[in-house]
């Protein structure tokens, strides 16, 4: 855990009663809710930056980047995993490292990026679930069934072409627990083309065996 320490007095807006929500639970790297100053400064540093592919507000762009203010994304992921993919950024895709920032930066760009959702952050519980157990041949076939037409065939996203991001890439398995793929895979991201493929509702009925059967799968592939 990073732990900053934040100086200086700051008033009790409605925006910092919104982040001291945000920032509970575990796995946070803000020994504090960040100021007003902060927040303004990670705007800058996203609009110098980040902007040009995730486009004004972090909004996004089909094919081409993912929406960073999507409020599922914000609620499922760790301040750990922000961090991380933009100081790291993902290797066999169009998203290079900010390392160059410093940490003072990136953190910043974290609450900005927080500032935009008012979601509870429920990271530390997704992350806590446990690992997926499944088969992974079945799961094969359901990605190809299903996944492929918008992740690819490989997961490789948008630089096969595709509409979705790359869910098969090895730095972004690396980072990111099963937790987080059942969720999004049994929620999917509203505003965006990610359904939700578990329900009634859902684009597919999937079992919660057959969604661990895919994220086995995607494990695997990772592996090789």
């Amino acid at each position: 855990m990073i732990h900053r320490m934040f100086v200086g007095r700051f008033s009790l807006s409605a925006t910092v009663l919104v982040m001291l929500a945000i920032f509970a639970g575990s796995g946070r790297v803000f020994a504090a809710p960040p100021s007003t100053a902060e927040v303004d400064e990670g705007k800058r540093l996203f609009n110098q930056n980040c902007v040009f592919c995730h486009q004004p507000d972090a909004i996004g762009k089909v094919g081409f980047a993912p929406s960073l203010s999507n409020k599922e994304l914000l609620s499922i992921s760790s301040d750990k995993f922000l961090l991380g993919t933009i100081r790291d950024g993902r290797q066999g895709t169009g998203m290079p490292p900010f390392g160059h920032l410093g940490k003072p930066g990136i953190v910043a760009i974290v609450a900005y990026l927080r500032s935009l959702s008012d979601v509870p952050n429920r990271s530390a519980q997704v992350d806590a679930m446990p690992a997926a157990k499944g088969n992974a041949g079945s799961g094969k076939v359901l990605f190809d069934q299903i996944c492929s037409t918008c992740h690819g065939v490989k997961g490789d996203g948008y630089m096969a072409g595709g509409t979705g991001t790359a869910i098969g890439n090895k730095s972004f398995l690396n980072r990111v627990s099963d937790g987080f793929l059942r969720v999004t895979i049994k929620e999917g991201r509203s505003n965006t083309r990610m359904l939700s493929f578990s329900g009634p509702e859902g684009i597919a009925n999937l079992s919660d065996q057959e969604i661990d059967d895919v994220i086995v799968y995607l494990r695997q592939q990772a592996k090789q």
